[in-house]
Protein backbone atom coordinates (compact mmCIF):
# COMPACT_ATOMS: atom_id res chain seq x y z
CA UNK A 1 0.00 0.00 0.00
CA UNK A 2 1.43 3.32 -0.93
CA UNK A 3 0.08 6.74 1.05
CA UNK A 4 0.87 10.23 -0.96
CA UNK A 5 2.22 13.14 1.42
CA UNK A 6 0.97 15.71 0.31
CA UNK A 7 1.69 19.51 1.45
CA UNK A 8 0.60 23.27 1.05
CA UNK A 9 1.04 25.57 -1.94
CA UNK A 10 4.29 27.01 -0.31
CA UNK A 11 5.06 23.57 0.51
CA UNK A 12 6.11 23.98 4.01
CA UNK A 13 3.36 22.19 5.47
CA UNK A 14 2.09 18.52 5.82
CA UNK A 15 -1.40 18.68 4.43
CA UNK A 16 -2.49 15.33 4.48
CA UNK A 17 -1.03 11.42 4.89
CA UNK A 18 -2.92 9.37 2.37
CA UNK A 19 -6.50 10.35 3.19
CA UNK A 20 -6.08 11.69 6.62
CA UNK A 21 -5.93 15.04 6.39
CA UNK A 22 -4.25 17.71 8.82
CA UNK A 23 -5.37 20.66 9.97
CA UNK A 24 -3.32 23.72 10.55
CA UNK A 25 -4.24 26.81 12.60
CA UNK A 26 -5.62 29.98 10.26
CA UNK A 27 -2.05 31.85 11.43
CA UNK A 28 -0.11 29.40 12.56
CA UNK A 29 2.36 26.46 11.12
CA UNK A 30 1.02 24.20 14.20
CA UNK A 31 -1.23 21.42 13.52
CA UNK A 32 -4.46 20.96 15.44
CA UNK A 33 -6.35 18.34 14.00
CA UNK A 34 -5.02 14.84 12.68
CA UNK A 35 -7.96 13.15 10.39
CA UNK A 36 -10.41 12.97 13.39
CA UNK A 37 -7.99 13.02 16.19
CA UNK A 38 -7.93 16.30 17.82
CA UNK A 39 -3.98 17.59 18.42
CA UNK A 40 -3.32 19.25 22.37
CA UNK A 41 -0.36 21.28 23.39
CA UNK A 42 1.32 22.42 26.76
CA UNK A 43 0.11 25.51 28.23
CA UNK A 44 2.90 27.63 26.18
CA UNK A 45 2.22 25.93 23.54
CA UNK A 46 5.59 24.22 22.07
CA UNK A 47 5.34 20.86 23.25
CA UNK A 48 2.29 18.59 21.78
CA UNK A 49 0.97 16.82 24.67
CA UNK A 50 -1.71 14.50 22.74
CA UNK A 51 -2.90 12.88 19.65
CA UNK A 52 -6.36 12.29 20.05
CA UNK A 53 -6.75 9.81 23.38
CA UNK A 54 -2.99 9.35 22.97
CA UNK A 55 -0.96 10.82 25.89
CA UNK A 56 2.54 12.05 24.77
CA UNK A 57 4.97 12.84 27.75
CA UNK A 58 8.18 14.20 28.13
CA UNK A 59 10.66 14.84 31.09
CA UNK A 60 10.23 17.58 33.22
CA UNK A 61 11.67 20.39 31.20
CA UNK A 62 12.89 18.22 28.05
CA UNK A 63 11.82 18.84 24.58
CA UNK A 64 11.58 15.11 23.15
CA UNK A 65 8.61 12.66 24.36
CA UNK A 66 9.39 9.91 26.56
CA UNK A 67 6.33 8.34 25.92
CA UNK A 68 3.54 7.97 23.46
CA UNK A 69 0.70 6.18 25.27
CA UNK A 70 2.11 3.62 26.61
CA UNK A 71 4.64 2.98 24.26
CA UNK A 72 8.35 4.07 25.05
CA UNK A 73 10.11 6.35 22.90
CA UNK A 74 13.95 6.02 22.98
CA UNK A 75 16.70 7.85 21.08
CA UNK A 76 19.87 7.81 19.38
CA UNK A 77 22.70 8.77 22.08
CA UNK A 78 23.93 11.89 20.36
CA UNK A 79 21.18 13.57 17.91
CA UNK A 80 18.38 13.23 19.54
CA UNK A 81 16.50 11.32 16.40
CA UNK A 82 14.01 8.85 17.39
CA UNK A 83 15.08 5.18 16.97
CA UNK A 84 12.42 3.36 18.64
CA UNK A 85 9.09 4.08 19.27
CA UNK A 86 6.94 0.77 21.28
CA UNK A 87 7.09 -2.07 19.00
CA UNK A 88 7.88 0.04 15.78
CA UNK A 89 11.93 0.89 14.83
CA UNK A 90 12.59 4.05 13.60
CA UNK A 91 15.44 3.69 10.70
CA UNK A 92 16.99 6.76 9.58
CA UNK A 93 20.09 7.33 6.54
CA UNK A 94 23.49 6.84 7.69
CA UNK A 95 24.83 10.34 7.29
CA UNK A 96 21.39 12.39 7.90
CA UNK A 97 18.48 13.12 9.69
CA UNK A 98 16.33 11.96 7.58
CA UNK A 99 13.46 8.77 8.52
CA UNK A 100 14.12 6.01 6.32
CA UNK A 101 12.01 3.41 7.52
CA UNK A 102 9.46 3.22 10.59
CA UNK A 103 8.29 -0.43 11.38
CA UNK A 104 6.89 -1.73 8.31
CA UNK A 105 6.71 1.66 6.57
CA UNK A 106 9.33 3.34 3.91
CA UNK A 107 9.69 6.54 3.13
CA UNK A 108 10.78 8.11 0.54
CA UNK A 109 11.29 11.67 -0.30
CA UNK A 110 10.90 14.41 -2.69
CA UNK A 111 13.58 14.87 -5.76
CA UNK A 112 15.60 17.16 -4.15
CA UNK A 113 15.68 14.89 -0.72
CA UNK A 114 14.59 17.45 1.65
CA UNK A 115 10.93 17.05 1.97
CA UNK A 116 8.82 12.90 2.82
CA UNK A 117 7.13 12.54 -0.32
CA UNK A 118 5.43 9.21 -0.37
CA UNK A 119 4.93 6.08 2.64
CA UNK A 120 4.80 2.38 1.17
CA UNK A 121 3.67 -0.53 4.09
CA UNK A 122 4.75 -3.72 3.28
CA UNK A 123 2.86 -6.98 4.29
CA UNK A 124 -0.42 -6.36 2.01
CA UNK A 125 -2.58 -3.72 4.78
CA UNK A 126 -5.47 -2.40 2.86
CA UNK A 127 -5.31 0.82 5.25
CA UNK A 128 -2.84 2.33 8.15
CA UNK A 129 -3.44 1.16 11.35
CA UNK A 130 -4.22 4.03 13.59
CA UNK A 131 -1.67 3.63 15.83
CA UNK A 132 1.07 3.67 12.56
CA UNK A 133 -0.98 6.77 11.39
CA UNK A 134 0.03 8.66 15.15
CA UNK A 135 3.33 6.94 15.08
CA UNK A 136 4.35 7.95 11.52
CA UNK A 137 2.86 11.75 12.10
CA UNK A 138 4.87 12.19 15.53
CA UNK A 139 7.93 11.03 13.51
CA UNK A 140 7.90 13.85 10.70
CA UNK A 141 5.92 16.51 13.31
CA UNK A 142 9.31 16.10 15.32
CA UNK A 143 11.66 15.68 12.36
CA UNK A 144 9.76 19.11 10.94
CA UNK A 145 10.52 20.85 14.34
CA UNK A 146 13.99 19.90 14.52
CA UNK A 147 14.51 21.13 10.98
CA UNK A 148 12.86 24.44 11.74
CA UNK A 149 15.05 24.98 15.36
CA UNK A 150 18.53 24.11 12.77
CA UNK A 151 17.17 26.41 10.31
CA UNK A 152 16.59 29.17 13.11
CA UNK A 153 19.77 28.71 14.46
CA UNK A 154 21.86 28.92 11.11
CA UNK A 155 19.42 32.54 10.48
CA UNK A 156 20.90 33.47 14.44
CA UNK A 157 24.75 32.80 13.43
CA UNK A 158 24.66 34.29 9.56
CA UNK A 159 22.74 37.14 11.68
CA UNK A 160 25.96 37.45 14.18
CA UNK A 161 28.62 37.07 12.04
CA UNK A 162 26.60 40.12 9.19
CA UNK A 163 27.07 42.58 12.87
CA UNK A 164 30.87 41.89 13.68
Amino acid sequence: MELQLSYDMLGDRLCAIGNTRIVYDRWSSRPRMLGWWPLEYDMLGSRLRKIGDVEIMYKRRGSLPRMLGTWRVEYSWFGGQPRRIGPYKVGHYRLGDRVRTIGRLSVSYDKLGNRPWRVRLRGGYPALPDDLLCVLFLVLYLQAEKEGREGEDDRQRRRRRSRK
